[in-house]
């Protein structure tokens, strides 16, 4: 049977790998629609509290996906140490980090970040909805913090997708719509 390959733009054949698995990448589009969607509806809107439960809905999801899932797709593969994230920072830093074929262990705490944000981000949205919590300042400031933080967060995930792929010179975003990536 023939190994998996893509074409360059050189025409030299390289081996692929698929590394993230069907499930994994429509969540992470998904949730970056969802979360796109409540962030353009305005607050109150029916759109905009739909947007939030379906985020809060992925990210439950993605939490059973992550201990179930395939290898990739699971925490442990890609949630390292502060030590390894910032091993790899430093070598980013220096222009030479290496290349992970999932996740390296920025990107992992990233995903974590992401995760925890957008998650009190429609957590505190759904309990302002509530009786407990209609009205109360502190949900409210909490759920507008967590937005904007969420909001910092994509874009630094955003910048290192960017620089991943410069560095790389591979598709990162090509990848997440396909799940391959290049073996070596």
């Amino acid at each position: 049977m023939r190994k998996p390959t893509m074409l360059l733009a050189s025409g030299a054949e390289v081996r692929t790998v698929v590394v993230w698995d069907a499930p994994t990448r429509l969540f992470h589009w998904c949730l970056a629609v969802g979360f796109a969607t409540a962030w353009i509806a305005e607050a109150g809107e029916e759109l905009h509290e739909l947007a939030g439960y379906l985020v809060l809905a992925l990210v439950g999801f993605r939490l059973v996906w992550g201990f179930v899932g395939p290898p990739h797709a699971r925490f442990v593969d890609f949630v390292r140490p502060p030590r390894d994230v910032v091993r790899y920072l430093l070598a980013l830093a220096a222009g030479d980090p290496p290349r992970h074929l999932g996740h390296n262990p920025a990107g992992g705490a990233m995903i974590v970040a992401l995760l925890a944000a957008v998650t009190v981000t429609a957590g505190s949205g759904a309990l302002m909805v509530t009786d407990r919590f209609w009205g109360v300042d502190w949900v409210e400031d909490l759920h507008a913090l967590a937005s904007d933080l969420t909001l910092l967060l994509i874009a630094g995930h955003l910048c290192g997708v960017a620089v991943s792929s410069l560095l790389h010179r591979e598709n990162l975003v090509l990848a997440m719509l396909t799940g391959i990536k290049r073996a070596d």
